[in-house]
């Protein structure tokens, strides 16, 4: 397992563009994990520095995870309505050298509490898919719930795979903060 201090997350500096995109682009199996049922197409650089980096550098619903100094991913949410402040949040970690050495959890369990402390919502939500099964874990291990599974509404590479919803509520994870 990671040491906490060693995973931040933080805004992006305008200066790291060029290479937070070179590692998204140079290292693409993190795609088929994060939605590749949608389809993926490698950004241009300067459409992608101009809205989701430009969002990244903004800070408030995109940041960069920062692992010793460098960035190796992203964490996110979004509205999935927000009239009724439901919130989903997103992870992603680029460099698939370091995934399950628990940077992403680490990172997760900072978003969250990030999000719980700025954003007036109750709970915060995570879609994912029975073919990401470490993202399902990692949610699962810091206190996500899983709260439905919608079947085979995915398809890829000729095979149907679940929707998984999962969420956790404020209460619910201010008794885990604290008891840690």
């Amino acid at each position: 397992m990671v040491k906490k201090e060693k995973v931040t997350i933080r805004p992006a500096h305008t200066s790291e563009a060029r290479a937070v995109y070179d590692l998204l682009t140079t290292d693409e199996k993190w795609t088929e994990f994060n939605g590749p049922y949608l389809g993926y197409e490698r950004p241009e650089f300067d459409p992608w520095r101009n809205d989701w980096f430009k969002s990244m550098c903004e800070g408030r619903r995109v940041r960069a995870i920062d692992f010793q100094g460098r960035i190796v991913g992203a964490v996110s949410w979004y509205w999935e309505c927000e009239e009724t402040r439901w919130l989903e949040a997103g992870i992603v970690i680029y460099d698939s050298g370091l995934w399950s050495k628990g940077i992403g959890r680490q990172a997760l369990v900072d978003w969250v509490s990030h999000i719980f402390d700025g954003e007036e919502v109750a709970r915060v939500g995570l879609t994912t898919w029975s073919g990401n099964p470490r993202m399902i874990k990692s949610a699962q291990a810091i206190g996500f719930t899983i709260e439905g599974v919608i079947r085979k509404v995915r398809y890829y590479r000729g095979e149907y795979y679940d929707s998984v919803k999962l969420g956790v509520l404020k209460e619910e994870w201010q008794s885990l903060c604290q008891n840690q």
